[in-house]
């Protein structure tokens, strides 16, 4: 089974913590720092871009992605609703501008790339080259699939992904030009950029674990490792499936936020999954290893019904479900 080049993106997390906040030794955390997965990012990421003659704001290339941001990550200053959003963006392109260097709202996954899951206030590397950046909520152009009249932000402070209406206000980061690594979201959105995932999308094994021939990922088919469990117990709950080798892998992890948020279908919801999915007993909301470093003793988790991404408080009382993931075998 080959997998495409849809490879999650690291998330840059360097530090692990208990569940109280407190760092700790990342060997034998079984938490994000430890595992360091996904596509690494180049050095230097962002460069300064050419600018055009007639470009109003400069940008930055993003050597990761492929993308092109205005340096300004806040160029109107002030939160906007959805319609005026795209309207400014729109005001940026002289007549005749090709789609491909049109400056437009970004959709979810290629905002949601920007984040860096080790820093906050903002949520960006900390040799990032951008100005004037806002930790607030940033419109991104994804229509949420229970109801269209919502739209996707990305709150720029600690990470979060959710939706508000389009009559709401948020802030404006332009975007342009069309990635080959972040793939399409799923949803009815224009322009539609990103890589298209494969079709079948994923690869199922008897008695074995299903394979996701997009990021290259093994899954459990039963997307429930037992009841909704506190962090701590989620974190051991893998260690005795490595133990059992569980359906013949010894190498389960619990899933990155990116790893985990590589599995949403944008188009879809109850779950948010793609429609061929081959997964059952699906649960609402699900642990990731990556510590949300906005408060440290929360944790990011993913909000499988919705498709949205949040927090969870690691010591409790709400308990979270526990879907583990694993690389292939080389």
């Amino acid at each position: 089974m080959t997998a495409s080049r849809i490879k999650p993106l690291a998330t840059g997390q360097q530090h692990c913590y208990d569940v109280h906040g407190d760092p700790l030794p990342c060997a034998g955390s079984g938490q994000d720092a430890e595992f360091v997965t996904g596509q690494s990012r180049p050095d230097p990421r962002f460069i300064l871009s050419s600018p055009d003659n007639d470009q109003k704001f400069p940008g930055v290339l993003d050597q990761l992605t492929g993308l092109e941001w205005t340096r300004n990550a806040a160029p109107f200053t002030f939160p906007l609703n959805l319609d005026e959003a795209r309207e400014v963006c729109a005001g940026l392109n002289p007549p005749g501008t090709a789609p491909e260097r049109a400056w437009r709202l970004p959709n979810r996954h290629e905002l949601f790339s920007l984040l860096h899951f080790d820093t906050a206030n903002p949520a960006l590397a900390p040799d990032h080259p951008f100005e004037n950046v806002a930790s607030l909520a940033f419109w991104t152009s994804t229509p949420w699939a229970r109801d269209p009249d919502y739209f996707w932000y990305v709150q720029l402070s600690g990470g979060r992904m959710f939706f508000h209406r389009r009559d709401s206000f948020a802030m404006v980061w332009p975007v342009r030009g069309n990635s080959g690594v972040l793939p399409v979201t799923g949803a009815a959105e224009a322009p539609l950029t990103g890589v298209q995932w494969p079709e079948p999308r994923f690869a199922v094994a008897e008695n074995g674990p299903v394979q996701d021939l997009g990021t290259g990922l093994l899954w459990t088919p039963r997307a429930n490792l037992g009841s909704p469990c506190l962090w701590s117990e989620a974190l051991q709950r893998i260690e005795t499936l490595n133990h059992d080798r569980h359906l013949g892998v010894d190498r389960w992890r619990l899933p990155s936020i990116r790893e985990l948020e590589s599995l949403t279908h944008a188009g879809h919801h109850d779950p948010a999954l793609p429609p061929d999915h081959p997964f059952e007993q699906w649960q609402e909301a699900y642990w990731s290893s990556t510590t949300s470093a906005f408060e440290t003793d929360w944790a990011m988790c993913l909000y499988l019904h919705k498709g949205a991404v949040g927090v969870g408080y690691k010591p409790g009382p709400e308990p979270f479900a526990v879907w583990p993931c694993a690389d292939p075998a080389d």
